[in-house]
């Protein structure tokens, strides 16, 4: 039987929490996604650490995850990473996109991502599905398809526009494109399905820390937080069945 192999792209570096708390980000992506058996590579994009390009072939999938910086940005790792996308979609490799790694996966494709317009998105939200949804393959695994789902959300920049070809599955009072999808092979996701309650309250910290978020902002955030949860498990589900279903 064939052993599944996976690599998680990773476009941000770990912060000091998650390093000591998870053993960092890729452990976090393993315990959402990974399964006893399989084999999963790290690849620190961030710091211009990629894929050979001619390795490609030998994985069943790849996870591109968050990020702080912009994914309509100029930095090199960035345009190397939009080039990387493209040539997944043309071998059409299963491809998951999670926040940062969403929005860069619209842009590498052809679409059109941006700051949004009504500003950051932080904390719990609920994401509707588009009513009478031509449902993928790795959706049908669903028992049921809910109307809607909570998931955890923390950006800034959002998707405008997806790319030809693509079918919006999701979105949101705030957010416009929560989820795509390109065929049986592209899935993006704008919030958070790895993600625990006590990364983003670390998060959140963070960013008031440093003046990046207003203080009434961060303390509806942890509201949100203390009062609702996130269906982390149909998220999981829902993402190891687009890894793995063939």
């Amino acid at each position: 039987m064939k052993v599944g192999r996976y690599a998680v792209l990773l476009a941000a570096r770990d912060s000091e929490y998650v390093e000591r708390v998870y053993g960092g980000y890729f452990n976090v992506f393993i315990a959402a996604f990974g399964e006893e058996g399989e084999r999963w590579d790290l690849f620190r994009v961030v710091d211009d650490e990629f894929p050979d390009m001619n390795e490609l072939y030998k994985y069943d999938g790849f996870v591109i995850s968050g990020s702080p910086y912009d994914a309509y940005g100029n930095d090199y790792w960035i345009l190397k990473l939009c080039f990387l996308l493209q040539t997944l979609d043309a071998m059409e490799k299963k491809v998951l996109g999670i926040c940062f790694g969403h929005q860069v996966l619209c842009r590498s494709l052809g679409g059109k991502v941006g700051k949004a317009c009504s500003g950051w998105d932080i904390g719990l939200r609920t994401v509707k599905v588009v009513k009478d949804l031509w449902v993928p393959v790795f959706l049908e695994e669903l028992d049921e398809m809910p109307s809607s789902l909570s998931i955890i959300e923390c950006h800034q920049d959002e998707v405008f526009e997806v790319p030809m070809g693509a079918q919006v599955v999701a979105f949101s009072e705030k957010t416009g494109v929560e989820m795509f999808v390109i065929g049986q092979h592209i899935l993006g996701i704008q919030g958070h399905p790895e993600y625990t309650k006590d990364i983003l309250y670390n998060i959140i910290d963070r960013l008031l820390d440093n003046n990046s978020i207003q203080r009434d902002i961060a303390e509806k955030a942890k509201f949100g937080l203390e009062t609702a949860e996130p269906d982390r498990k149909s998220w999981e589900k829902i993402c190891r069945d687009f890894l793995k279903r063939r």
